[in-house]
């Protein structure tokens, strides 16, 4: 029976619905971490009366038709890149960006990711890294003689060395940002790459116009709702358990069936 299949395809849809769910909470304390949402659309119908046809040969035609549908997909599973709350850590290598942007990571390969999980430090030559050693771009060196770090809201880094009173700037960080930021392609360690789909980065320096500013002793929480996943989550058993009861049902009227040719 068609309704066997139709809710077959549902329950699979809630199934990966849930999977989605499941990632957004498991990750709800991950620095810099961007909720999901998976998104669903009906399949083909089947056209057994077609609307507007002509129903007689006066010209009648037939007002709504008759389409039966067979089921659901996933269309896309969304990114949604609102803000996250900023939490004060206070350790001077924690930088979070206020508003629109990316910092840029060197990979190993080469290629250069994105990020807004600002949990940097730094590693045995003083140079700013992830929390993977991966090198923050454009490159910063703290001397280690440095008594003080500090990271202006435009990106600027300077140093106090002893000695000197006046601070020397060290490095400029610039961020990017994306047309379409929710089509970046996650690869996984709170790290982005550009796609098709995202366009190509735009660089500038922190504050400039349509940019996020840095907050030097901060990182970006989660933008995941506690309540509105777990909200999405009994929703979801719901609707997997409504198309279990049509496998249910449906199974019940075969075996009715089978039973009459008997």
């Amino acid at each position: 029976m068609r309704a066997l299949h139709i809710a077959a395809s549902g329950m699979a849809a809630q199934q990966l619905n849930v999977e989605t769910i499941s990632n957004n909470i498991a990750n709800m304390n991950t620095i810099g971490f961007k909720e999901q949402r998976a998104q669903f659309e009906d399949l083909l119908y089947e056209n057994v009366e077609q609307m507007g046809a002509q129903s007689s040969d006066t010209g009648t035609v037939v007002p709504t038709g008759i389409q039966l549908g067979s089921g659901v997909a996933t269309g896309s599973i969304y990114r949604i890149t609102t803000q996250g709350a900023l939490s004060q850590t206070g350790n001077p290598f924690d930088l979070a960006i206020s508003g629109r942007g990316y910092f840029q990571v060197q990979l190993p390969t080469g290629d250069i990711s994105y990020t807004r999980a600002g949990n940097f430090a730094v590693n045995q030559n003083g140079q700013l890294v992830t929390v993977d050693g991966y090198s923050v771009l454009p490159a910063v060196s703290i001397p280690q003689t440095a008594t003080a770090v500090t990271v202006s809201s435009s990106g600027q880094v300077q140093v106090t060395i002893p000695g000197n009173p006046t601070p020397q700037t060290v490095g400029q960080l610039t961020i990017a940002t994306f047309f379409n930021e929710a089509g970046l392609d996650a690869i996984g360690k709170n790290l982005f790459l550009q796609s098709g789909s995202s366009g190509a980065p735009n660089l500038a320096a922190p504050g400039s116009a349509g940019y996020g500013s840095i907050q030097q002793g901060y990182t970006e929480s989660s933008n995941v709702d506690s309540v509105t996943e777990i909200t999405n989550l009994i929703v979801a058993q719901r609707a997997y358990e409504m198309n279990s009861k049509v496998v249910t049902t449906s199974d019940q009227m075969l075996q009715s069936i089978e039973q009459l040719k008997s």
